[in-house]
């Protein structure tokens, strides 16, 4: 029995639970680090409990400081939400041990599933069929070497500790095998404390379906059915959905049993998720065992109307599960959006920095941890909401999704937002099934901007004081109001609007010439009436810091004041040798000294930004002449790094 229960999390899984906990008469408590002083998490919270510094490992990492915020609100129950120490078996074992109850699955069984490598052994004994890989005991490179041989490549390399992402590498050929390796080991190192990895054939066409099980401490193991999870990027997901389109009966029959018995072989208790990769044959592969709440766990609760954060407390309590297998019902589709800080457009690098505005929409589930004016730290995960729509079909789910993205607003930092719509209204997933490759080979960032949009960005500059007064941007004439070029950034790139204005709230704007009439009807707090070319509509924006953020229905547009500063400077690696950071982020290697010379593209740096290494190179062949940054350093966007000097320059 317990009371008041301890929510180890952070973001909206902690507000996620933080509800459902006290819909249910829980008391509870709140931990957060430095960075999160302020979030929504702590105001939800019957109590709240500082943890330690902005870094992970100093706060929601650290076992010790999250036992004492326990031992100090008088909490007896933790739940430890997903990502963090949600599948460590020594965080479990010390909950248990300080007396308190963990809400999730007995250490022994996040063991056996906590190793991948472990895993798969487990697995294949049990009569659940694996990936062919490799997850021997020899972790060297020349080990390594044979097994991809053997297995033929491509291959996958994976960290044996963990998921998300992190520690995975995609290897085409032998010889690109050994930095793969390298890179994949300091990760998976960073991430989980465990630099083993495993490898495993890449399955081309393959589709990512998952099972989400339930099982009590008294035996009882049901599954609530498959997700397809096959949208993804840089092996994370981006979009979820219930049941997984164009499964056969049989094979949907299989993958339910498939998860049980993998439940069953390891005395599972709690919400788990069996992972598994279905083929272009039809035949599906078991990943992993996810010992924990999943991220897109809102789907199955859609569909089949059970709340698995309750049953995970009520399962924790000792209570048996009142349903049998053939009990439980699956109702209609089920489609979660995943709305991450970071910018498609740079290979989906994460992004930080403040919300100038945040409206989640109606009408559709949503779940998030946002405060109007919060900022997003580089500190942790990029996700910052989930997007969830339900219908009678697939495709009523799919436009209610799509429709509740258009009407999402956050404005300030970069996100995924247009690359969700893009993706959702590409006519390959909207016909059904697509497969693990379909960001990158079948859809892609737009890199393309709305010239309207641009030349609405600048008018409303003007609408909202100008940046340096009306008078710099017209020249009245006796014969009416003459051009003024505005000088602009755009993504890093200076353009130059033409604006001339027609009447009272009224102008005629573009790129190149005046080739929009826009009225400005009215402006409030937050939005704009406006009118492009005879087409009315209220746009949310925001004007701050010399910055126009606009949320048009497809894409956000940020437009900065040039004229006077000349831009930023632009992050990444330029042509001139410079090499700028492209995020906040911290630096965890330097690989440059001055002097040394450099190839073209060889990397010189290893940047950190919310649990993702970001390799940084050379832009040009040379000699290092500078370097700015040592390791641990925190590095803000457009940071300068190093320069290279070309061979042969002055």
């Amino acid at each position: 029995m317990f009371t008041k229960i301890l929510i180890a999390n952070r973001g909206e899984i902690a507000c996620r639970i933080l509800r459902c906990a006290r819909r249910l008469g829980y008391r509870t408590v709140a931990v957060y680090s430095e960075a999160d002083a302020h979030a929504l998490h702590v105001f939800l919270a019957d109590q709240s409990h500082a943890i330690g510094p902005a870094p992970a490992r100093a706060s929601y990492l650290n076992i010790e400081a999250i036992l004492h915020a326990a031992r100090a609100t008088g909490a007896d129950a933790v739940h430890p939400g997903y990502g963090f120490l949600s599948e460590n078996a020594d965080f479990a074992e010390a909950c248990l041990g300080a007396g308190l109850a963990f809400i999730g699955p007995p250490p022994d069984a996040m063991r056996a599933m906590g190793n991948k490598s472990r895993a798969r052994r487990l697995m294949s004994k049990a009569g659940v069929r694996c990936t062919p890989g490799y997850d021997g005991d020899d972790p060297s490179e020349a080990a390594f070497e044979a097994a991809a041989a053997r297995i033929g490549y491509p291959v996958m390399i994976k960290a044996a500790a963990g998921g998300g992402g992190r520690g995975m590498r995609r290897v085409e050929r032998a010889a690109d095998l050994p930095e793969a390796l390298r890179s994949a080991r300091s990760e998976a190192e960073k991430a989980f404390g465990s630099g083993e990895l495993l490898l495993e054939r890449a399955l081309e066409g393959a589709r990512h379906i998952e099972v989400q099980v339930l099982a009590d401490r008294h035996a009882n193991v049901v599954h609530l059915g498959e997700r397809d999870c096959s949208v993804q990027r840089r092996h994370q997901k981006l979009i979820e959905e219930t049941p997984a389109p164009g499964l056969a009966p049989e094979v949907r029959a299989r993958l339910g049993l498939a998860a049980v018995t993998a439940a069953r072989a390891i005395d599972y208790v709690g919400a788990g998720t069996v992972e598994f990769l279905l083929d272009a044959g039809g035949e599906f592969h078991f990943m992993e065992m996810n010992t924990r709440l999943q991220v897109e766990h809102p789907v199955t609760e859609l569909v089949t109307g059970l709340d698995l954060v309750e049953w995970q407390i009520r399962v924790a309590r000792g209570e048996w599960l009142p349903f049998a297998q053939e009990d439980i019902a699956f109702r209609g589709h089920a489609m979660e959006a995943r709305l991450c800080a970071e910018d498609p457009l740079r290979d989906f690098l994460p992004t930080s920095g403040p919300v100038a505005l945040w409206r989640p929409p109606d009408g559709v589930r949503v779940d998030h941890g946002l405060n109007p004016a919060d900022a997003v730290p580089p500190h942790y995960d990029s996700m910052l909401a989930k997007l969830v729509a339900w219908g009678e079909t697939r495709e009523q789910a799919r436009s209610r999704l799509a429709q509740a993205l258009r009407e999402t607003v956050l404005l300030g930092v970069p996100s995924n937002r247009a690359f969700l719509l893009r993706c959702l209204a590409h006519p390959v997933f909207a016909a059904g099934p697509v497969d693990t490759a379909f960001v990158g080979s079948v859809v892609q960032p737009d890199a393309a901007e709305d010239p309207a949009a641009l030349a609405l960005a600048a008018v409303l500059a003007y609408e909202c004081g100008g940046w340096k007064g009306p008078e710099e941007w017209f020249n009245w004439r006796s014969t009416g109001a003459g051009e003024q070029a505005v000088a602009l950034e755009s993504r890093g790139r200076r353009i130059s609007v033409r604006v001339a204005a027609v009447e009272r709230h009224a102008y005629r704007a573009g790129i190149g010439g005046l080739a929009s009439l826009i009225r400005v009807h009215s402006r409030a707090r937050g939005s704009a009436d406006v009118e492009i070319d005879g087409v009315r509509r209220t746009l949310a924006f925001v004007a701050r810091d010399r910055a126009i953020h606009i949320a048009l229905p497809e894409s956000d547009v940020t437009l900065r004041d040039a004229r006077h500063e000349g831009g930023r400077p632009a992050a990444g690696a330029a042509s001139d040798g410079a090499i700028r950071s492209p995020m906040n982020a911290r630096v965890v290697a330097v690989n440059a000294e001055p002097g040394q010379a450099v190839a073209s593209g060889e990397v010189l740096f290893v940047l950190e930004s919310m649990k993702m290494e970001h390799p940084i190179a050379s832009p040009v062949a040379g000699r290092v002449a500078e370097v700015h940054v040592g390791c641990d350093a925190q590095v803000a966007p457009g940071a300068l790094l190093a320069r290279v000097e070309r061979i042969g320059s002055p």
